[in-house]
């Protein structure tokens, strides 16, 4: 049996990557995982079952699971996600900031753990190593799944509409850098380009006020300017539908499901040039922009906004891609967690 944790996500009401995750893996499992929520599960475990969790977590979140790693009777396994509390704690909820150095030691008690990607791989190794942990599992690498829904890919219709849109997924706040983007859509349409901004993303409620102030006053000052803080995943399909291209400024990710499901849908996606989202970037339907580069984002936003051939390579690019789904990620787990 794999007792499946689904503690945040379970009750959680917004839609973050780190749920996102958790819900689709859930979905996928089946009946091959029993999904259990701390504190309620009592933690019975024959030699074995397996504990999977995809969360992050401590001691004060799941009292007890200090002592359960040491005296289990079962076997655990974790997905790892990103070591961003720790690289940019600046920009990062105090909370996680506090949490992350005993969450990642207490993943080298785990039997298997896998990262969704080789960059966070290579953080979690590195940190084990400069803790001093001599006993620690194989990193593995898992693809996160680029399928945005459960309905199949659709092939993009030729064309985009008028004016052009781009669209911006992510929570707002710092580390996803729309004041970049803000910046350079400000840029844009003072020169009089005209096209819409499609924001979609809840508040970050310690970082992001002063992001979602200035979406606010430059949505009165510029039509073209939308924000959608609770959008459906029907929606945010509707946005992404419309779409020229999706933008992805940010300055910091574990992997970046963002540029993953853009390319799902077919939308090209305009990123920054990151070693973590080069990963996905590179197999084509990206064009990478020098992070936090101002004059360098609006050159690659004016050409995605007014180049027809460009958009359409991008595109066909995007959409010919194989590209990773949740269900394989699901299939990965069961064969190896038997």
């Amino acid at each position: 049996m794999i007792f499946f944790d689904v503690t945040k996500a379970g009750g959680s009401g917004h839609r973050s990557g780190l749920m996102r995750v958790s819900t689709r893996l859930a979905d996928e499992l089946g009946a091959a995982a029993s999904p259990v929520r701390w504190p309620e599960w009592n933690r019975a475990m024959q030699p074995t079952d397996w504990f999977l969790t995809a969360e992050l977590f401590s001691e004060e979140e799941r009292p007890g699971i200090t002592d359960f790693l040491a005296t289990r009777k079962g076997r655990t396994a974790a997905i790892f996600h990103d070591a961003i509390p720790l690289r940019h704690p600046h920009i990062t909820w105090p909370h996680s900031v506090a949490r992350h150095p005993g969450y990642m030691k207490l993943l080298a008690q785990f039997d298997r753990v896998w990262a969704v990607s080789a960059a966070s791989r290579e953080d979690l190794i590195g940190f084990w190593k400069w803790q001093g942990l001599e006993k620690t599992p194989v990193v593995e690498l898992i693809d996160n799944g680029a399928d945005f829904n459960r309905a199949g890919r659709v092939a993009r219709k030729s064309g985009w509409g008028h004016p052009p849109s781009i669209l911006c997924v992510g929570i707002l706040e710092p580390r996803k850098n729309q004041a970049l983007l803000l910046d350079v859509c400000e840029t844009l349409w003072s020169e009089g380009l005209k096209f819409e901004l499609n924001l979609v993303g809840r508040v970050n409620p310690h970082f992001g006020k002063p992001v979602a102030e200035r979406v606010g006053a430059m949505a009165k000052k510029f039509p073209g300017l939308h924000y959608h803080e609770a959008a459906s995943d029907a929606t945010v399909a509707a946005l992404y539908a419309q779409a020229r291209a999706s933008v992805f400024p940010t300055l910091a990710e574990g992997c970046g499901l963002p540029l993953l499901e853009s390319l799902w849908m077919g939308v090209p996606c305009v990123c920054s040039d990151l070693p973590v989202l080069r990963e996905n970037a590179d197999g084509g339907g990206c064009l990478p922009v020098a992070l936090n580069d101002r004059v360098a984002w609006t050159q690659a936003l004016r050409r995605v906004l007014t180049d027809d051939a460009l958009v359409a390579q991008l595109a066909v690019e995007a959409g010919s891609r194989v590209l990773p789904t949740w269900a394989e990620a699901a299939g990965v787990l069961r064969a190896a967690l038997g």
